[in-house]
Formats: C-alpha cells, sequence, structure tokens
C-alpha cells in the first residue's frame, strides 16, 4: 500500500507543473471586429481566434458594424463572461473610449487592432497599419499608372475612423506635388463596395473626363470599378486600391485594378493576442510602447505571384 501510495503522489507531483503551466491560459479571449462581411476583418477575427485558440484560451467573435451601441454591448458581455482581454476593433475613435474605459475599469486588458482611439493609456496596446506610409506608396504607385496630370476622384472612407483621414492625407501629401493633377471629386463612401459603386457613379456624370480613382480601401475600390464598367468607361480611368483584399488581388490579375496597398492586418491581429497572453502570463505586454505601427506592402501585377494567402505577401 505504501508503495502505491507513493506511486500516485508522485504521478501528482509530475502533473502539478503541467496544470500550473496550462492554468495561465484559460478563460475566454473576446475578439470584437468592425463587419466580417468584408474580407479584411473576417480575416481580423479569424487570424485573432485561431491564435487564442492555439494558445489554450477559448475565444469568441463578435461585430459592432461600426454602431457604438452594439459595441458597448459586447464589452458588457465580454464582462458577464470574464474574459480575460478583449482584442478590439474599434468603431470610433471618439465614441469607443468610453466602453474601453469600461472594459478596464472591470479589470479586463484591451488590445486595440486596425483602428486608434483618440485617447491614450487605457488599451494595453494600439497595433495599427502605417498609413501614412501606406498611403505614399499607393499614391506613388497610382501616379505612376495615370500619368502626372488630369483630373481624378477620391473615395474617402468613414469619418469616425482616424484611417481615412490619415489616408486621404498621405495622398495628398504625395499627389500635392503634382500641381497637373486637379482633383475634381471626393466622396465619403463608407469603406463599403455599394457606397463606392453609387458615388463612383455620381462623380463620373458631373466628372465624365476624369483620369484616375484613388479609392481609401479595396471595397470602395472595387465598387468604383463596378460603376465605370457600367459607363463603359474602365479602360480609360485608372483606380487604387488598400488594404490588399483577395478581390482586389483578383482585379489587380484581372487588369482592372492597378494596385492595392495591403495592410499586415494578419500580422497584427496574431501578434494582439500574443501580447494580449504575455501580459496574463507575466504582467507586461513585452512591446515598447501602447501605439504599434506595422508597415504595408504594395501589391502590382509585378509581384502577385506572392500573395499566398488573404492579407498575406510573402516576403
Amino acid at each position: 500500500m505504501f508503495k502505491k501510495g507513493m506511486r500516485i503522489l508522485l504521478a501528482a507531483a509530475a502533473v502539478a507543473p503541467l496544470l500550473a503551466s496550462s492554468a495561465w491560459a484559460a478563460g475566454m479571449m473576446t475578439i470584437i471586429v468592425n463587419d466580417p462581411s468584408n474580407p479584411y476583418w473576417l480575416t481580423e477575427g479569424n487570424v485573432a481566434k485561431a491564435t487564442a485558440e492555439k494558445l489554450g484560451y477559448t475565444a469568441s467573435v463578435n461585430a459592432h458594424k461600426g454602431d457604438t451601441n452594439t459595441e458597448s454591448n459586447l464589452i458588457d458581455t465580454a464582462i458577464t463572461n470574464k474574459s480575460v482581454a478583449i482584442i478590439l476593433d474599434p468603431a470610433n475613435a471618439d465614441g469607443s473610449v468610453g466602453a474601453v474605459k469600461k472594459a478596464v475599469a472591470a479589470g479586463i486588458p484591451v488590445f486595440l487592432v486596425n483602428a486608434e482611439i483618440n485617447q491614450e493609456g487605457l488599451a494595453k496596446a494600439q497595433l495599427v497599419s502605417n498609413n501614412a506610409q501606406g498611403a505614399a506608396l499607393g499614391a506613388q504607385q497610382w501616379v505612376e499608372a495615370i500619368g502626372d496630370k488630369g483630373s481624378y476622384a477620391e473615395l474617402f472612407g468613414a469619418p469616425s475612423d482616424n484611417n481615412a483621414a490619415t489616408r486621404s492625407n498621405g495622398y495628398e501629401t504625395v499627389l500635392s506635388q503634382y500641381p497637373d493633377l486637379k482633383k475634381a471629386a471626393k466622396e465619403v463612401a463608407n469603406w463599403d463596395r455599394t457606397q463606392g459603386h453609387n458615388k463612383m457613379q455620381s462623380m463620373l456624370q458631373a466628372n465624365p473626363d476624369i483620369v484616375g480613382v484613388i479609392s481609401g480601401n479595396d471595397e470602395m475600390a472595387l465598387g468604383a470599378i463596378a460603376a465605370l464598367k457600367e459607363a463603359g468607361k474602365l479602360a480609360n480611368v485608372k483606380v487604387g486600391g488598400f488594404d490588399g483584399s483577395p478581390d482586389a488581388v483578383a482585379a489587380i490579375k484581372a487588369g482592372e485594378l492597378q494596385y492595392t496597398v495591403l495592410q499586415p492586418v494578419a500580422v497584427f491581429s496574431e501578434e494582439a493576442v500574443k501580447q494580449a497572453d504575455n501580459l496574463i502570463k507575466t504582467g507586461n505586454t513585452g512591446a515598447k510602447s501602447e501605439k504599434q505601427l506595422f508597415d504595408c506592402l504594395l501589391i502590382t501585377k509585378d509581384n502577385i505571384d506572392r500573395y499566398t494567402g488573404p492579407f498575406v505577401l510573402a516576403q
């Protein structure tokens, strides 16, 4: 009996460190994205969830679709579920501050991805694309495509998202260097393909001689391409995108889109979860700063064969 009891005790002692280790990874990570009908946000949620589960957590993905009330309710649910961390793509640079504060007050660390909020010191990290760098890349490629003169139109993203203004300003910084390039029209299309299509139709009616369209994201660019096709003008109007979506890559292959600027969403979504895991395990994210920028990459017909998966360009 003594030997048998000793064997049980020794076995329990051997298992104890494993149990202690797995306890670190116990719990739910709540992932909140914008709208998974957009492949960009779908990838964001899928990558974050897969990373969390690989690290031993359970994970849920929900969407606020740009509505701060829905976002607030999802944060409440995360608090009720005793989430160990929240990965959030904020709905609004100002309007999401309250939701983040609520989570922090409940003792849940928040990691922001893709978009920022207009207050530092609340989220443990804000991981976003380097939108200014990406916009400069895109604008330079766009000028190569259309030349340095003519009238053009711009499709602008959601004004509540700081990324929209950052990209637009980045475009302006480059394009203002070409005095013979004239911006004939600029319309808000809220990152949406249908709105991009409709706004392109109205801009074309008022400005039939434009030579190019520069867009804040791929969905709006693809909507513009559809409208240009319908009007029989796509052959004479060059369109540039931003995101690096699979549909945009297909449009480049088809010769309909000149380029897209890839946002490394697959990279920073994974990194946000890893930083949350580090914080839970060690009390530190492992990052040097709260705000972290991830450089964008240019995709053209010349390097499109290196596109190995949604929002991934092999280096």
